[in-house]
């Protein structure tokens, strides 16, 4: 497995977990996320975007990192571009660090949805942002390492048939949820987490470390 970290634009913070889920990857900065790169303590083998968001005070360390530079009128975003990339260079597992936040709502919906696309093509994708993360959910079952009484929503990007959701404090059997419902917000880990879909496209959006543990 070739694992690949993609710095983007949107919030991080920096947590034991994170720090684990990015050892030993190779690491690609979109534009504005390499300013991720000192925090985190990694050294991206790639910077690409059109640079029109690079931090005032870059450290010096990154000066002079391998550049892509593309223009600013373009079909895709800066973060898709970065994730392309990795592909091209063997990429297998994806995670995509400050996917979640920042200045640009529509950006955090394509990465969601961007990372639904990557998982039915067979990629492992984790998006985080350090406080939360969020995983692809397709049709199977899964188990999922998170602590008892940990906030977690299932959120659908389309109509949900056969859900489960087992070690849950609100469990689920088999359930049947239309698209646009809140039915699978704000459940809490209860025992070892385990979610079954029988067909539908979701997001598994966990808190590990809450707002409030900062």
């Amino acid at each position: 497995m070739t694992r690949f970290t993609i710095l983007l634009g949107g919030e991080l913070f920096r947590t034991p977990r994170l720090d684990r889920q990015v050892a030993g990857s190779r690491v690609i900065a979109a534009d504005a996320g390499i300013r991720h790169a000192a925090t985190l303590g990694l050294m991206p083998e790639l910077w690409l975007g059109d640079f029109d968001s690079v931090p005032v005070n870059l450290d010096p360390r990154f000066a002079d990192l391998p550049r892509a530079t593309f223009p600013a009128e373009k079909d895709r975003t800066d973060g898709e571009l970065a994730i392309d990339a990795a592909l091209r260079l063997g990429a297998t597992s994806l995670v995509l660090v400050g996917a979640f936040g920042g200045a640009r709502a529509d950006h955090a919906f394509l990465h969601f949805a961007l990372a639904l696309r990557l998982a039915e093509a067979g990629i492992e994708v984790l998006l985080s942002s350090g406080r939360q993360e969020a995983l692809p959910l397709l049709p199977g079952s899964a188990g999922f390492d998170y602590e008892d009484g940990m906030l977690f929503s299932v959120l659908a990007f389309s109509e949900l048939t056969g859900l489960s959701e087992q070690g849950a404090k609100w469990p689920l059997d088999n359930v049947d949820v239309p698209f646009g419902s809140s039915l699978t917000l704000s459940n809490e880990v209860r025992g070892p987490l385990r979610i079954s879909l029988g067909s539908g496209r979701a997001l598994l959006l966990a808190h590990p470390f809450p707002a409030s543990d900062f």
